[in-house]
């Protein structure tokens, strides 16, 4: 494929349909030679001809846009408990998704085998042939270098990348991603006419992560290892965090500072319908709290409301340093939504330079929980593209 070819599918993953005259346009290239290249694609597989659009007058011009039987892509997200999975067709729409496999994920091989199998399993139960799967997407959380298929969290040996387990098994090539950056791909991919070429995007679930879109392209940094948010050494709490630092902003907004935030406010005796759980089993869960929240129990709300106060203080210093035009907040956490979002905002408005947060828009996630893996089928698709 030429890189004009390349062009041609990128603007229609950007615009959507596009007519000969558009695309000439948009590449500086002559009417004559779009017009082989598209028949070429065309021929290819990967456009489809639209059929002719209306305009104020003249002829109507014929448009082109991807061919959603192209191909598929398998999006995975791995979290603490379980993965997600989404396939999307050529054109980037979602044709399936399953969320909630449950799964625990362990550093070593077999666990990885078995993350295999079942993808497969799910593939093959949404009677999508396998060989129409151009490629698989996979995010875990912690720390993932992409490039060069490695995952500090999930660490297997020094000499066998991550990636390269997943496309033995799998067989058809495999990008792996830090889970805050596939859900900030997806989020900023599948709504880009509402996105903005700077975005931040905050993903508040068991841990506090963030991903990056910096003049349109997601951001990775020197080593690949961007985005740790959670990490920002920013409380007095003396608290020691999972990276075994002390004050992280993770230990004060996040599912895990939450759920302990409950569990010491139980402790002291405070009322809650949290409290028979916690009698029942000596503990609670992340899903225990984020349901009480959504019964309007007092206590979790209030602890929403704490979890969100410290987050905009953080959100405020990103503001500051990065003045992007839209922050985007995702996880499981968001289900407290007004609870969460309004302290959010005053601490943002309390802690930030108006001048350089005046035009910063804050919102939830419009993906929610299949984010993840939406990025991830959306990321498998570009690599697909830059390989041919």
């Amino acid at each position: 494929m030429t890189p004009i070819q390349k062009g041609i599918i990128e603007l229609c993953i950007k615009n959507g349909d596009c007519s000969i005259a558009d695309f000439s346009k948009e590449l500086s290239v002559s009417v004559p030679t779009v017009t082989k290249l598209v028949a070429e694609l065309i021929s290819d597989g990967y456009l489809t001809d639209k059929g002719k659009v209306g305009t104020s007058g003249g002829r109507r011009p014929n448009t082109f846009g991807l061919n959603p039987d192209a191909g598929y892509f398998v999006g995975v997200d791995v979290a603490r408990q379980h993965i997600h999975i989404a396939i999307a067709d050529f054109t980037g729409n979602l044709k399936f998704f399953i969320q909630d496999i449950a799964f625990v994920l362990e550093a070593n091989a077999d666990s990885f085998r078995t993350i295999c199998k079942k993808i497969k399993e799910v593939v093959t139960g949404s009677d999508i042939p396998w060989n129409k799967v151009l490629g698989v997407g996979i995010s875990l959380s912690g720390r993932v270098n992409p490039e060069k298929g490695f995952s500090l969290s999930y660490f297997v040996s020094d000499d066998i990348p991550l990636k390269d387990i997943f496309q033995r098994e799998l067989g058809i090539p495999v990008n792996i991603e830090n889970d805050s950056r596939a859900m900030t791909y997806g989020e900023y991919m599948s709504f880009s006419a509402d996105s903005d070429p700077d975005m931040l995007f905050i993903n508040l679930s068991w841990g506090l992560g963030m991903g990056m879109i910096l003049d349109g392209k997601l951001y990775y940094g020197k080593s690949g290892f961007s985005g740790e948010f959670g990490h920002t050494p920013m409380l007095e709490n003396n608290i020691i965090c999972r990276c075994g630092k002390i004050g992280c902003l993770e230990t004060g907004a996040s599912g895990s500072a939450l759920t302990k935030w409950i569990l010491n406010r139980l402790n002291e005796g405070r009322r809650s319908s949290l409290y028979n759980i916690y009698k029942e089993n000596g503990d609670i869960t992340l899903q225990n709290v984020l349901d009480a929240v959504e019964d309007e129990d007092v206590l979790a709300i209030e602890g929403i409301g704490a979890i969100g106060e410290t987050l905009g203080r953080g959100i405020a210093g990103l503001i500051n340093i990065f003045n992007p035009g839209l922050v985007v907040i995702g996880g499981r956490l968001i289900v407290g939504r007004d609870y969460l979002m309004l302290p959010i905002r005053t601490a943002i408005n309390k802690y930030s330079l108006s001048k350089v947060s005046a035009d910063t828009k804050i919102r939830f996630s419009r993906l929610g929980r299949s984010a993840g893996a939406i990025g991830d089928c959306l990321l498998a698709r570009t690599k697909h593209l830059n390989q041919l």
